[in-house]
């Protein structure tokens, strides 16, 4: 957290590890910050937290969550993004979800679930790399 008392945080994020057995959905994101990663993105003004996740994951896999529990809840984590922030706010969810899975191809260029051995293999968006480490899932 590197100069983060000294920085105002610049957005918000929140993301959700979704679960199917013993695999995790992952994206491979289109733009940057590049890598797999998990449906994120950027919560909105005057939203919750769980509603930002809610919405990125509708809009990035076409699923609707089911039993959301936060996992993780940061502030000021170095994160640079697509839209110039340096540092974000972060929540992270862990969930299930149901309905077709349908790529956004806006958002990525492949989705797929993945086992934690077959994510230790992947190029990961550094956020989540950062995330995994801390969840123990890699």
């Amino acid at each position: 957290m590197e100069g983060a008392s000294q920085r105002k945080c610049e957005a918000r994020s929140a993301g959700a590890v979704i679960r199917k057995g013993n695999k995790i959905l992952l994206i491979d994101r289109s733009f940057f910050p590049l890598g797999w990663a998990c449906p994120a993105g950027h919560v909105k003004k005057g939203e919750k937290p769980a509603d930002g996740m809610r919405r990125e994951i509708k809009e990035e896999t076409g699923l609707a969550v089911v039993a959301p529990r936060l996992l993780i809840s940061r502030k000021h984590i170095k994160n640079k993004c697509v839209k110039g922030s340096a540092f974000h706010d972060w929540w992270v969810f862990e969930c299930r979800a149901r309905g077709k899975l349908k790529i956004a191809k806006r958002e990525g260029k492949d989705i797929g679930w993945f086992s934690p051995e077959e994510i230790k293999t992947l190029e990961l968006e550094p956020i989540w790399r950062l995330w995994f480490r801390r969840l123990k899932i890699i």
